[in-house]
Parts: C-alpha cells; structure tokens; sequence
C-alpha cells in the first residue's frame, strides 16, 4: 500500500552557502566568520575549509539541472551575506547580487521553486569585527541586508526564510566554541540569541511590505528531550535540556517571552531586551522550518536510577541516533503546543561513509532507510492534521560539513572533491521515485 502525499506538496533539498560554493574570495566577496574560524589552524577537521567545497559557485548550472533530473519542486538555498554585502553594509557587491538572480532564473527554468535562507551562519567577517551578533546595531545591519535583497529577488523569490538554526550560532558559535567565531561566553551566547530573533521578526515585518505576497518563516533545529528515567533528577535535567534547545526560541516566537525556569536557570541580566523587542520578535510568521535529525536522551548525574530509556544502537557517522518517530513528535508539539500555521521540514538527512562501486555506483542502504523511515513519519503527521508543506532533504550534495570538514558525507549527491565529479546516489534515485509518485510504499505489516 502507498501512502500519498497531498496535491502540491513540496518536495526539495537544502544547501548553505558556505557548505558548497566556494569561490571565498572571488568578484569582491568579502571574509566571512567561517572563512577566518576556518583558516584558523586546529579548528576544523584535517584543517580543511570552505575555500573550494563543492565550487557550486562556477557549477550552480550543473547543479540545477541535476535537481531537475531528480524532479525537484523547490530548492531551499542561502545567500552568502559577504558575497552581497562584502562589508556587511554600505556598498554592494553587483556580481554577488548577479550570482544569485542567475542561480533564480536557473531555478525558475527548471520549475523549482527557490526557498531563500538570508542567514545560515556566514556572517561578514567586517560585522563581526564590530561585535557580531552579540552588539544590538546588528539588526540595523541584518534590515538592510534583507532589503536589499528582497529589492533584487522580491519578484521571482516568494518563499524567504530569516534565520538558520540561532541555538547553533548562539549556543555552539557563542557558548561551546565549535562553530565561528569560537567563543565561550554564556552572556554572549544569550544576546546572540536575542539579536538573531530581533532581526528575524523585523525582518517579517520588512519582507511583507516590500514583497505582498511573500511567505516568511524562521528555521529552528528542534528535538524530543526524554528523561533517561523517571528519577526526578533525570526529568529536571531533560526538562532544561528541552528549554535551552527548544522552548528558548518556540516561546518568544510564539508571543510567551523567554521560558522563565530558563531565565532562573541561566540567572544572567537580561538587559539587552529593550521595550517592544518581544512584541517585535512575536510578529506572526508565515511558517516555521524544522529542522529534524535524532532526539536527546538526559541521564543527570545526579539520577539515582539507572537509564531506563536507552538510544538505540543504530547511529548514523555523526553518532546520531537514528530516531524517526521523533519527527512525528516534534511535529505534533509544535501543532498541538504552539499552533504555527502551517510547517516545512527544512532540514533531514543523515551522514554514512559511502563507497563509489563500478560504473559509478553509490550503494547507500542505510540512507534510503533514514530517509524512507523519516518520510513515512511526515505522513504520519499529515494523516494525523498536522499541516506539513514540504521536506527538504538535507543535503543535495555532499559538502564542507562545518567543523567536521569534509569527513562527513550527508548528501544524495555524491561529490568528489578532487575533481568537483557529481554522481547521483542510489538515495537520489529513491528520493526522485518518491517525488515523481508523490508518495511512498507503506512497510508491509507481519502476518499473524
């Protein structure tokens, strides 16, 4: 039995800027944070950077037509700001604006709907140097950047989403150090996250008076927190694991201020939240993204309990645990919890170490499953009333996968990096039969 999909649903892959363009410092792109966190020798994994990465840059037009070979219907993709805005400010850079209208007409021919990310992570290297994300005058910044481009696209780009993943940036880049620019303040981490969710909610407010019919939403990467236990201990710990990933950015979003137990839990002044900035960051959006991967299973030390919820064995070459219904349950939180008017699931894919076969063969089972598993749950949450638009498959292509360099491999599109040879996993191939069909073979249920 085949579970289809509603007429019109959206079927896509997702990129980042950074992740596959290359061209660093090409036709007056200027530095970005990861081009200086990424130079920076010892951050990344075998010292690799985004310099060259998949030269989506030059190849954008091979690309495309690779997407349409798979029958694509969108193609969610992010504007590096730097190549746009070389100092993040002021004068912009015409062949940056130029790449991009190219890559939307190129989209556009193909009849794939462009999904505009403004930020995934790249920030000016200039902006950061006058404090980033954790300096208010960011949004002014962020404004101008927005409108910018929403003069430039506004007329073919009608899908625009604002922020990326701002726990990464503020809690990852800010707090834990991994991710540019490699700091470890909590007070810094806060403000970034602050900032991020100030500049995305103006910006709502920017794009629909510049774009009438445009539809604007945020992306967070979101996630079930289980208790390893029932001890008290456990269900503390999973309950503030849950509100610095989840319910930091849901609730402002949805007009309930910053989750208080957090604020006790970080007892930090919140002082750079100024008058009307919530009412700002709680402007209604349009959707909201959700980025998928694997959930969180909390065991406090302090448990007197031993783990009762164990993750299962299978993991995928990033040490995630393989988890689909988790989908389905993050879904029907946001439904049931926060009711957003409608979602995408902007992000969900796995990395394995895959092997090139004879005539050019990527056998890659265990994505096909990760995917086929999560899709199925997709439709779960449709069947069930939850208003699910689309997927995006993460990743088209294999990518500079941040801190991880080029170790890890996430997309249906295999890429060498030596030669920029593209070649179509057997992932893709299943993934543009499930397009093509607009559906998916049900698992066959045990006799008995």
């Amino acid at each position: 039995m085949k579970a289809k999909f509603p007429k019109g649903f959206l079927w896509g892959a997702a990129t980042s800027a950074y992740q596959i363009e290359g061209a660093w410092n090409e036709d007056g792109k200027g530095e970005s944070i990861w081009d200086r966190f990424s130079h920076t020798p010892g951050k990344i994994s075998g010292d690799d950077t985004g310099d060259t990465a998949c030269d989506h840059y030059h190849r954008f037009r091979d690309d495309v037509a690779i997407m349409r070979r798979l029958g694509l219907k969108t193609y969610r993709f992010s504007v590096s700001w730097p190549r746009v805005l070389p100092r993040g400010r002021g004068q912009p850079n015409p062949k940056g604006l130029d790449f991009y209208s190219r890559l939307v007409d190129a989209l556009l021919e193909a009849g794939i709907e462009p999904f505009l990310t403004l930020y995934h992570w790249d920030l000016p290297q200039a902006l950061q140097d006058e404090g980033g994300w954790s300096s208010r005058s960011i949004v002014d910044a962020f404004l101008e950047y927005a409108e910018l481009l929403a003069k430039k696209l506004g007329d073919r780009v009608h899908s625009w989403m604002t922020v990326n993943e701002p726990y990464v940036t503020a809690f990852v880049g800010h707090l834990e150090g991994q991710h540019a620019p490699g700091h470890q303040d909590l007070d810094e981490a806060l403000r970034v996250a602050h900032y991020q969710l100030l500049a995305h909610g103006m910006t709502v407010t920017l794009l629909r008076e510049l774009i009438p019919d445009a539809q604007v939403g945020i992306v967070l990467n979101l996630a079930p927190v289980h208790a390893a236990s029932r001890d008290l201990a456990d269900r503390r710990a999973a309950r503030l694991a849950d509100g610095r990933l989840n319910r930091w950015f849901l609730d402002p979003l949805a007009d309930r201020g910053y989750p208080e137990d957090m604020v006790r839990y970080f007892n930090r002044p919140m002082d750079f939240v100024a008058n009307g900035d919530m009412n700002r960051i709680a402007v209604p959006i349009d959707f909201l993204g959700v980025n998928y991967y694997t959930r969180l299973v909390i065991h406090s030390p302090e448990s007197k309990l031993p783990q009762e919820v164990a993750p299962r064995n299978e993991r995928t070459d990033m040490g995630w645990e393989v988890y689909p219904e988790g989908l389905y349950e993050i879904l029907g939180r946001l439904h049931f919890e926060y009711r957003f008017p409608m979602y995408f699931v902007a992000e969900n894919g796995a990395a394995y170490p895959d092997q090139i076969e004879p005539e050019d063969i990527v056998r890659d089972e265990k994505r096909i499953a990760y995917l086929r598993d999560h899709i199925l749950q997709v439709h779960r949450a449709i069947s069930a009333g939850m208003p699910v638009r689309g997927y995006f498959a993460w990743s088209l292509l294999d990518n500079f996968e941040w801190a991880h360099g080029y170790g890890k491999r996430f997309g249906i599109v295999y890429v060498d990096f030596s030669t920029q040879r593209r070649i179509i996993k057997e992932s893709a191939r299943f993934y543009a039969s499930v397009i093509s069909e607009n559906g998916i073979w049900l698992p066959k249920k045990n006799a008995g």
